[in-house]
């Protein structure tokens, strides 16, 4: 609660420490650093994906940081392990023909008979809001109505580590979800609603995205992080500079959104390469 992790985050530390305290079976407060280098080495000997090593790892820190600030132990034996670097990927990102075609679907494609007729209002107002402030999935399944302000062109959100931060969002999200609380009438309370007219869960914000995915001609698996991708690498591709991109992400270090930097190098290569006479 005090980090404000999304459920997946937790799912994962929880599975992270069960398998460590599995495997070792001792308690964690005897565990000492030598226990956590063997971990690794044998982590690493069986080929494990360096992501995972980490992600395995930062639930430990996060445990004993705990630990530590509770006072029930005097020093954090996992602090001054040094990791395996991660790898570098470049996230996978859209077009903005292919953004324009997916936050064209919910309008267009028939909404299954059961559906209130407000629904497909709801994931167009969804699928625009995701794109225009590059919010997180858990982010954009609590927004509040009152958190969106229509005066301001802007959105408050609560992300990592409960810090707030205002995103702007673009008018045609804004025209889409003033239709869709019209249409479902909603007032107050949880801005996105399902069937049942309780706050819209991620899981179903994820296969509203999956649904929509099948009526496009869009060749790549969506998943939500791709539209946060999108929303970073056009932002850098139209000028914007990489501290304000880090902000409205909600990164607490610029180098974690400086990955969007090595995303349009590439794509200026490929322009060049395929634009220039001597290239």
């Amino acid at each position: 609660m005090e980090r404000n992790s999304s459920p997946r985050t937790i799912t994962a530390y929880q599975k992270a420490l069960s398998a460590f305290q599995a495997s070792l079976q001792k308690p964690w407060l005897a565990c000492e650093a030598d226990d956590f280098r063997d971990y690794l080495f044998s982590a690493m000997k069986k080929k494990q994906a360096r992501s995972y090593i980490r992600l395995q790892f930062s639930a430990f820190r996060t445990f004993y940081k705990f630990l530590v600030e509770r006072k029930a132990l005097l020093r954090d034996p996992v602090r001054e392990l040094e990791l395996p670097k991660a790898e570098k990927r470049l996230p996978l990102v859209l077009t903005p023909q292919q953004i324009e075609e997916l936050l064209s679907a919910p309008l267009r494609v028939p909404k299954p008979q059961s559906a209130p007729p407000w629904m497909p209002l709801r994931d167009a107002a969804i699928m625009e809001v995701f794109y225009s402030s590059g919010l997180r999935l858990g982010e954009l399944a609590s927004l509040n109505v009152a958190d969106v302000d229509i005066y301001t062109e802007s959105v408050r959100v609560l992300g990592k580590g409960r810090k707030e931060r205002v995103c702007p969002v673009g008018l045609p999200a804004l025209e889409v979800v003033s239709k869709y609380r019209a249409a479902a009438n909603v007032q107050s309370g949880p801005l996105f609603l399902n069937k049942s007219r309780t706050r819209i869960s991620p899981r179903s914000i994820w296969l509203i995205l999956k649904r929509y995915l099948r009526h496009t001609s869009i060749p790549i698996s969506l998943s939500p992080h791709k539209l946060r991708h999108s929303f970073a690498t056009h932002l850098l591709d139209g000028g914007a500079d990489l501290r304000s991109v880090q902000a409205l992400l909600g990164h607490a270090s610029l180098s974690t959104t400086q990955i969007y930097t090595h995303v349009t190098v590439e794509r200026l290569k490929r322009a060049y390469d395929e634009a220039h006479p001597r290239a």
